[in-house]
């Protein structure tokens, strides 16, 4: 064999064992949370890393109105020395984390520098015992 094509041989075949080769994950290796299972988990949750990055959520009040509605007071941070724009809304749920389809639509929110605003969602009816608060860079 010609010694200037060994070099060459052994790439193309160091290239097709490893193009052979994939790794999947052991079924005992632990899984990364997706959003929906923080969306079930969780009273408030950021979306995106934008969100992550850029928010923070300080304090969340919930109180049950004298007609059985549930009201949520969510502070909403700033955690930026930059103007950002964010979209909030509250998906209400039942005693075992189950929606029930009542979730306010998406409200746009405004947060100067490294400012803090208060949100406030009501539950349509009384079927709302949780909550989830969502928030996501602004589209």
């Amino acid at each position: 064999m010609n010694m200037n094509l060994f070099p060459l041989l052994a790439v193309t075949v160091s290239a097709v064992l490893f193009s052979a080769c994939r790794t999947t994950p052991s079924p005992d290796a632990p899984q990364e949370a997706g959003k929906h299972d923080l969306e079930a988990t969780e009273k408030f949750v950021l979306m995106d890393p934008g969100a992550q990055h850029s928010v923070a959520g300080l304090h969340i009040q919930e109180r049950t109105l004298d007609d059985g509605r549930l009201e949520v007071v969510a502070i909403i941070k700033n955690r930026e020395n930059r103007r950002i724009q964010v979209q909030v809304n509250c998906v209400f749920k039942d005693a075992q984390s189950i929606s029930t389809g009542d979730e306010t639509p998406w409200e746009t929110l405004i947060l100067t520098e490294n400012a803090q605003e208060a949100v406030k969602f009501t539950s349509m009816n009384n079927l709302a015992k949780r909550y989830t608060i969502r928030v996501r860079q602004a589209r």
